[in-house]
């Protein structure tokens, strides 16, 4: 009965840390929601240039210019016109748009399919990607496999989203005239032509949130390997796969979740790259096109979506990160009466093998279990 209490009271202290723990980030994030939509509004009202001389051109009178002030009420107060716009949003109301003078939501809600659509492509190609290469490279660590994968990611990492963009196009549109330069068309006829539309900004965003979820996933394994229960596998004689792929991966999974949640929240700002160099008709094609006319409610409700997206998977991220993981208890079971052995040089003092000697030959790690000191059961 004892033990049933405390397993209870472990329960409890665990619902009431992660209950805390998602109140602190919702209040943190609808916070920096606030203060990112002030931010944005402010900056974008300082930018030079009227909203209403735009619109009107050149050649407009000064009438004219005056009275399409008042009727968008840019002639009020920043202050006032920032409250509006805050009040509205929390009631559901985007605004109107100064350009279309039609609502922002519609606008919008023409364009956020397409923009899910490219993320969730380019999600279902870079994660399984991503995962077998990073696990991979963790299983054959410091061969010439893993060397490779490595200096690919690097060097994918330290070149921008855009500098990727023009390549691509250079490349495939330009020189070799494969794919078209423009990744939408509304004369789609065929699944090749789709394949060949969506080809270059999925090839650009997969390889830029690929490369940097590959170092994190094989980091994350790497650490797990070096765990006192992957070691009692190793020295219990099993296979370099199945002491990853069964004793390290399982409780790796809170990292890798982690690490895939953090690489995909680079898809908001790889998107708004990407979009615009392709022409690809999404949120950020929309918002960079706000901001040449100064649109302040579609580009204030553009930012609220990405700010949105991104503090959505960095929360998740977070709770992932913070969330207890349970190891295995393998090497409770390990047979402490077999027969000994000459104790070789790889074992320490804490009879642990080194890191670099864990995937190494099972028969030497065999051969260092066997001689372990012998535990009398207790009885």
């Amino acid at each position: 009965m004892p033990a049933i209490s405390n397993s209870s009271g472990r329960e409890i202290l665990l619902r009431t840390y992660v209950l805390g723990l998602i109140t602190n980030r919702l209040t943190s994030a609808a916070l920096t929601l606030l203060i990112v939509s002030f931010a944005v509004f402010f900056a974008t009202a300082m930018l030079p240039g009227d909203t209403a001389t735009i619109l009107l051109g050149q050649a407009a009178t000064p009438e004219a210019v005056a009275g399409l002030r008042a009727a968008m009420h840019l002639d009020e107060p920043a202050f006032i016109r920032f409250g509006r716009w805050l009040f509205g949003l929390l009631h559901g109301d985007l605004g109107t748009s100064y350009v279309n003078n039609i609502s922002v939501a519609k606008l919008i809600g023409g364009r956020f399919f397409n923009t899910m659509e490219l993320a969730g492509i380019v999600t279902l190609l870079a994660v399984p990607l991503s995962l077998t290469l990073g696990i991979t490279a963790a299983m054959y660590r410091g061969s010439l496999y893993d060397r490779l994968v490595t200096i690919l990611t690097i060097g994918v990492i330290s070149i921008p989203e855009f500098m990727i963009a023009t390549s691509a196009v250079l490349l495939f549109s330009v020189y070799l005239k494969w794919l078209p330069a423009l990744s939408f068309a509304t004369d789609v006829t065929s699944l090749w032509q789709v394949l060949k539309i969506y080809a270059m900004p999925v090839i650009t965003l997969t390889f830029v949130v690929s490369a940097q979820m590959i170092r994190m996933t094989r980091a994350a394994v790497i650490d797990t390997i070096n765990t006192p229960y992957v070691e009692a596998a190793i020295l219990k004689g099993a296979s370099r796969r199945r002491a990853v792929l069964l004793h390290a991966l399982p409780n790796a999974v809170g990292p890798i979740a982690n690490a895939v949640a953090l690489s995909l929240s680079y898809l908001v700002g790889g998107v708004i790259i990407v979009e615009t160099i392709f022409n690809y008709p999404g949120i950020a094609k929309l918002m960079v096109d706000g901001v040449s006319t100064r649109d302040l409610p579609l580009i204030q409700s553009c930012a609220i979506i990405f700010c949105v997206g991104y503090l959505a998977s960095s929360r998740l991220r977070t709770l992932l990160q913070s969330w207890p993981i349970r190891g295995c208890a393998d090497h409770d079971h390990i047979d402490h009466d077999a027969p000994r052995t000459q104790l070789p040089d790889q074992l320490d003092r804490n009879h642990r093998l080194p890191s670099h000697s864990l995937l190494g030959d099972h028969r030497t790690a065999r051969t260092a279990y066997h001689a372990l000191p012998r535990r009398r059961d207790r009885r």
